[in-house]
């Protein structure tokens, strides 16, 4: 079996995913004339040609401008239902994606559309794929810490349908440890925590995701491997690090694929897993992600990537084991074949 071909059969969870990073060009133009909402390009060809970035902040901009289009329930609803037929296509059999509701909350909307509407994709997708799924809400890093408690505090109905916090947006110049409080806050109501870190930001902003938000798992997390002894402390906590490389090309973090570091994380017992950030505007879904790296890593380690992902996952123990075996049923039938 060709390695492409053991990529797409290989079953997998995806744990960093930002949803409305999936609203790929053609969607958004669809629901922008269905609410009639104006977005700043002529058509979809000018908008890909956008998709030129030289670091976060420039996809950022563009990001903000296409969540615009977003406006009702069924939207938040068609956007995850899309992105889950392509994750399933792809082998995933779990996934656990972000959501930033304060984009939406900024805009006017009830933080209600977002919420059900995605939900409702959700169990849309379990229905009609048997893809199960969990929803995390994201704090946008560049707003001030009230702002986060109050976007928790709005979440309050939803906290049983939600898993955890997340922290995302611009990295530089918003450490981690300006949202401990609020971290803590939903810590105490029992939600799981998570961090973006290491991806622009020193290795001193996963130390502070580490000791003062007090993450679960660590989104990106790249710049870990330039301080010897957070790497030690990371892989003896088996700390997931969820990791993004056409996004970590897109947004120049490494200059070629080539110099991914993908392989020397997990050579340094880091859980490091593959997912596809924002595959709408970083040129792919998760198996892309998966082929990109390929060229560094044996097949072993493509299947470690793929037993990580499960084991960092926040599904119940038994599922996770059920997944598992899933898994290594896979390889033991390939290897027969």
């Amino acid at each position: 079996m060709d390695i492409d071909s053991y990529i797409a059969g290989l079953p997998k969870a995806e744990l960093h995913m930002h949803i409305e990073g999936s609203l790929e060009p053609e969607m958004m133009f669809s629901l922008a004339r269905r609410n009639g909402v104006q977005i700043p390009f002529a058509n979809v060809e000018a908008l890909r040609a956008a998709y030129d970035f030289s670091r976060l902040q420039d996809f950022l901009d563009i990001y903000y401008q296409g969540a615009a289009a977003l406006r009702t329930e069924e939207d938040f609803h068609d956007l995850a239902l899309a992105y889950f037929d392509r994750a399933a296509a792809d082998g995933v059999v779990h996934s656990e994606i972000f959501f930033d509701p304060q984009t939406h909350t900024a805009r006017g909307l009830p933080f209600k559309v977002a919420a059900d509407g995605l939900l409702a994709g959700m169990a849309a997708a379990e229905a009609k794929h048997g893809l199960t799924s969990k929803l995390i809400l994201c704090f946008l890093r560049h707003l001030p810490e009230a702002d986060a408690f109050a976007t928790l505090e709005a979440a309050e109905p939803w906290l049983d349908r939600i898993v955890g916090v997340g922290l995302d947006s611009s990295e530089l110049g918003h450490p981690p440890e300006d949202f401990t409080r609020v971290f803590a806050a939903a810590g105490a109501l029992g939600l799981k925590r998570v961090a973006h870190a290491g991806e622009e930001g020193p290795p001193d902003y996963v130390y502070q995701a580490l000791d003062r938000l007090d993450i679960d798992r660590l989104d990106h997390g790249n710049r870990s491997l330039e301080d010897d002894a957070l790497v030690a402390r990371l892989a003896k906590q088996h700390m997931t690090l969820t990791v993004c490389p056409l996004s970590n090309l897109k947004l120049c973090v490494v200059r070629d694929l080539a110099e991914h570091p993908i392989a020397r994380m997990l050579r340094l017992g880091l859980r490091a897993t593959v997912n596809s950030d924002d595959p709408a505007y970083f040129g792919g879904y998760i198996n892309d992600n998966f082929r990109a790296v390929a060229p560094l890593l044996g097949r072993d380690e493509l299947t470690t990537l793929a037993r990580n992902s499960l084991l960092g996952s926040f599904l119940p123990a038994q599922d996770i084991a059920r997944h598992i075996a899933a898994i290594d049923a896979y390889v033991a039938g390939t290897d027969a074949s």
